[in-house]
């Protein structure tokens, strides 16, 4: 590499009219059963497992996030009649006792609420394309939660307006206005409104009244209802309108009976508190969701809920089916800084470094994630995904198993391309180049670094092989955890190493507007 620093190199900035879509952090093998086999066959690998018809995997890990994906997949299955719902009179009940023996207080659920309304729109409507946001505020704990909500989605990035009539006076009210107002967050009368609100704003969130609200709503808040009421009829004369996103129960709807007269809002999300209200069955819309990760088990046990788990760390989650997407409609307008040509360092690897910083300080998940692919003597590629594990001037270095399909293709062609997709900054590197084995001594010291439980998991996967079922890889992995409980040392195995991508060749790509994205080619020669 210190030979190829000295050459010239060649930069290239090339265009192109395409979009990336996220790559998934997994690393997984399946055998597909060849016509009339009676079964697939089970192989080993390490992480991330994956099952579709035809096709299954076995692992030595199931990983937490693997684990949540799986939950999201299983609770976007489930359908409105397995879930739990409120009358009115059983959400106060639920509401006293959080408030009253299990020691929450107002403000603690309400900062959850608007957490979880705030999360739940940002779930769906993309700040790249619903930017402006309208939240209307009632003059209760709903209106509190969507003041919360809107300082969330200020620091998600969208542009939050507030209309708040009818203020109340308590300490907890007028302390989240002083908190938005300190955002520069503007509070909007309702005579500084238009009365088409799709001429402002991409989304209006409707955080006036919820389930203990009684009798019909007057001035301002009826014409506020009948605004919203109006967007769906800009949709039925084929006009771009604001979309609505109801907290708790849309504003104007019987808390058990819904939209009885057919003539109340129409919202696009509901994002359901503790538990969805009667009157979410008859929500139509695409988007449900629940929200207000609060409930503790004694709540769920006396009233039986029946409602889906949260995935992983997130504070919402889907109710019922997503909707049906066109696939070709599917896409992602790039909004980034420009990449210019001064911007790019003259060493390929100090620029990967610089860009890999970013992805780092971003705090997203697994950024040192990269496809690998190969290529054997029979000329047809595999990708998969797997670890950085070293960067230096002298390439990039990961770890795996020596009679792993990666390893064979290697053997018969030592070229390769990786590529790393930052999905949270619109970037992707994508670097080709030979391929060597690192050093004994250098797979010796990473892989005594690892984990034990990893050093024992590459002993017993061996990766691309058939195995009979995950029980086997269970049973081994036990028996050497058994092995090796006095702490002595763990063996490195024979077949597990480290390869190292020499580089030649460097793409950055940064997505912008119209596809127009900036893309520098750096050949090292």
């Amino acid at each position: 590499m210190r030979s190829l620093a000295r050459k010239a190199r060649t930069m290239t900035r090339l265009y192109a009219n395409h979009a990336l879509a996220h790559i998934p952090n997994a690393l997984f093998y399946a055998s597909v059963p060849k016509p009339h086999s009676a079964s697939p066959k089970l192989l080993s690998c390490i992480r991330g497992p994956i099952c579709t018809p035809g096709v299954r995997a076995f692992c030595t890990a199931f990983t937490e996030a693997a684990a949540s994906r799986a939950a999201v997949f299983g609770q976007t299955m489930e359908s409105h009649d397995s879930i739990s719902y409120l009358a009115q009179r059983e959400a106060a009940e639920i509401d006293e006792i959080l408030m009253g023996p299990l020691g929450f207080s107002v403000d603690q659920l309400m900062e959850l609420a608007g957490l979880s309304v705030a999360t739940s729109v940002a779930e769906v409507y993309k700040p790249s394309e619903h930017f402006r946001v309208l939240t209307i505020c009632g003059p209760g704990n709903n209106g509190g939660d969507g003041l919360v909500a809107a300082r969330h989605l200020h620091h998600f990035g969208y542009k939050p307006c507030v209309c708040y009539p009818k203020r109340t006076a308590k300490p907890l009210y007028t302390g989240l206005v002083t908190q938005l107002e300190s955002l520069s967050i503007p509070f909007l009368s309702v005579e500084d409104l238009k009365s088409d609100l799709s001429k402002d704003f991409d989304i209006v969130i409707d955080a006036m009244f919820g389930f203990s609200f009684h009798g019909t709503p007057r001035p301002p808040f009826d014409d506020l209802i009948q605004r919203l009421v109006i967007l769906r009829k800009h949709e039925q004369a084929g006009q771009k309108r604001s979309v609505i996103v109801s907290v708790d129960i849309p504003s104007g709807w019987h808390v058990e009976e819904g939209d009885f007269d057919g003539e109340g809002i129409k919202p696009d999300m509901l994002v359901s508190l503790t538990a969805p209200k009667l009157c979410a069955k008859k929500f139509s819309g695409p988007h449900h969701f629940l929200g207000g990760r609060f409930v503790p088990p004694a709540i769920a046990e006396k009233y039986k809920l029946h409602l889906p788990p949260y995935p992983g760390t997130a504070m919402c989650v889907r109710i019922g089916k997503p909707p049906q997407v066109d696939i070709s409609a599917l896409r992602e307008n790039y909004i980034s800084p420009e990449f210019l040509e001064e911007q790019v360092d003259a060493d390929p690897i100090i620029q990967f470094r610089k860009w890999f910083d970013d992805a780092l300080a971003s705090a997203l998940k697994d950024p040192n994630a990269m496809a690998l692919s190969t290529v054997g003597k029979d000329g047809k590629p595999s990708s998969r995904m797997v670890l950085l594990k070293g960067v230096d001037k002298d390439g990039f270095v990961w770890y795996t198993n020596y009679e792993s399909r990666k390893a064979h293709e290697l053997s018969e062609n030592p070229h390769a391309s990786i590529l790393f997709y930052w999905d949270g900054l619109n970037r992707q590197v994508r670097v080709e180049g030979s391929v060597q084995k690192v050093s004994d001594e250098e797979s010796e010291q990473y892989f005594h670094s690892r984990p034990r439980g990893s050093q024992i998991g590459a002993i017993v996967s061996k990766q691309s092989m058939v195995v009979p079922g995950r029980h086997v890889l269970h049973q081994e992995y036990k028996e050497l955890e058994q092995k090796f409980a006095d702490g002595s040392l763990i063996p490195k195995p024979r077949n597990w190493g480290g390869y190292r991508l020499t580089p030649q060749l460097f793409e950055f790509w940064q997505g912008q507007p119209s596809r127009l994205h900036d893309r520098w080619l750096l050949s090292r020669l």
